[in-house]
This record gives structure tokens, sequence and C-alpha cells, in this order.
């Protein structure tokens, strides 16, 4: 299954708003602020300086509200979903993307969703460039990514495996993945809108194999109550 056709009202956005070190996002704001204190319509700030819409309305929301103040970065406090660079729509396609199958058969060179997978999916779809930290902000933001972190003690070959429950930015529980990540923290996953199988899980050992062109462990690490049995040679743990 081929992911789905892209909207027409899903533009190109910019990367790097949200990544700027602090002098230069302060910059920004400044510069946006007061474009559109000079007249011009916050749209059309965004459009010349490369940034969201909504990004610009908050930023002139907060210079109103608190004056020069707010053109410096806070590092702690930011609401959630404060100045993200892909939409809420952006999102939801990208969720549905990825779950309408696996990227080999959406064009991409991989045989399970990765980092850099899903990085290509939104380059591909948007024209943003985003990195590795970025994309796991927002596969934690849908809910892709399990609650507890690879063991650092696990052999090389070893995957822990969690069943998780992603969805949409304004929902969740909607899907299903499988999702593998090593010691390293190196992350492969499948995702889907139906459970899992037995058949399913393994043809995701079979294509964790071949993406790493070598055998892999896996231990099962995060699982729901009466999901499908576990394949020969995946463990448990105690």
């Amino acid at each position: 299954m081929r992911a789905p056709h892209l909207p027409r009202t899903i533009g190109h956005a910019s990367a790097g708003a949200r990544n700027l070190p602090a002098d230069a996002l302060e910059e920004l704001r400044r510069r946006a602020v007061a474009a559109v204190e000079s007249g011009i319509s916050q749209a059309q700030a965004a459009r010349q300086l490369g940034v969201s819409r909504r990004a610009v309305g908050n930023w002139v929301r907060a210079y109103r509200s608190d004056g020069e103040s707010a053109f410096r970065p806070r590092r702690r406090g930011r609401r959630t979903g404060e100045f993200l660079v892909l939409t809420e729509q952006q999102q939801s396609w990208l969720v549905t993307a990825i779950v309408s199958g696996p990227p080999d058969e959406q064009g991409l060179p991989y045989l399970l969703w990765t980092r850099k997978a899903v990085a290509d999916l939104i380059h591909d779809a948007f024209g943003v460039a985003l990195a590795g930290v970025t994309v796991d902000q927002y596969l934690s933001r849908w809910g892709f990514l399990p609650r507890s972190p690879g063991a650092p003690d696990c052999p090389q070959e070893t995957f822990l495996v969690s069943w998780t429950r992603p969805g949409p930015p304004a929902g969740e529980g909607s899907c299903h993945a499988l999702v593998a990540v090593n010691r390293r923290g190196l992350l492969h996953f499948h995702a889907a809108d139906e459970p899992f199988t037995a058949d399913v899980l393994t043809r995701f050992h079979g294509r964790l194999r071949m993406q790493l062109s070598r055998d892999v462990r896996l231990v099962v690490r995060d699982w729901p109550a009466g999901a499908a049995a576990l394949p020969t040679g995946w463990l448990a743990t105690s």
C-alpha cells in the first residue's frame, strides 16, 4: 500500500527555526515582529523568513504581551507543540503514511522505518530537512517510541522489542507499532492499523535481519496482554 495522497493544503515548510542558536533565533523573532508591526501580514512575514505562520503569530502575541523579553529564547517552559516545524495536518499525514506500509513500498530504500527513513519521507513530502534528534521528538510525540530506552548492557546483536500504540497528534492509540532498539539506540520499526499476528512478527524479524545484513536476537520488553504469541527464537523478559 502506498502512502496517502499529499493534500494540496500542505505546503513546503522550512526547518531550522527551532534548531537555531539562541542569538540567531532572537534575531529571527525580532525580524518577524518588526515586519508585522510595519504593516505586512503574518503570512507574508512567514513566507519571507521561511518559517510557519503559526510561529510568527506566536512571536507577535508574545511581544505584545511581554515586550522585549519575548525575543529571548527560554531554555525551559516551552508549551507542548509550540514552534514545531511541521503543522498538525502534516504530522497527521505522516503518521498515516508510516502506518500505510513499510518504506520500500513507498519508494524509499529501507525495509523498516528508521529515523533516516522518516526524515527522508518528511523531506520528500514537505521539503523539510530534519535532524535525527528532531525526528525522535516527533516519533515520541506521536507515541511510536517505547517508554523505556535501550539497555546499555545488552549484547551488540540484541534488540529490545516493544509493541506501542501511536496515533495522530490529536489522538492516541489508533494504530500499532513494533519498535526494535539496541543498546546504541539504533531504531527500526513497523506500523499497521491492525494488531500484529504471529506471521507479521516473523516477517518483521526477517526484514530486520535483511536491513542489518546480519542475524539479530530479539528480546521483548513491552508487550500488550493477550497479544499474539511470540515467534520461535523471540525471548520474553522475566
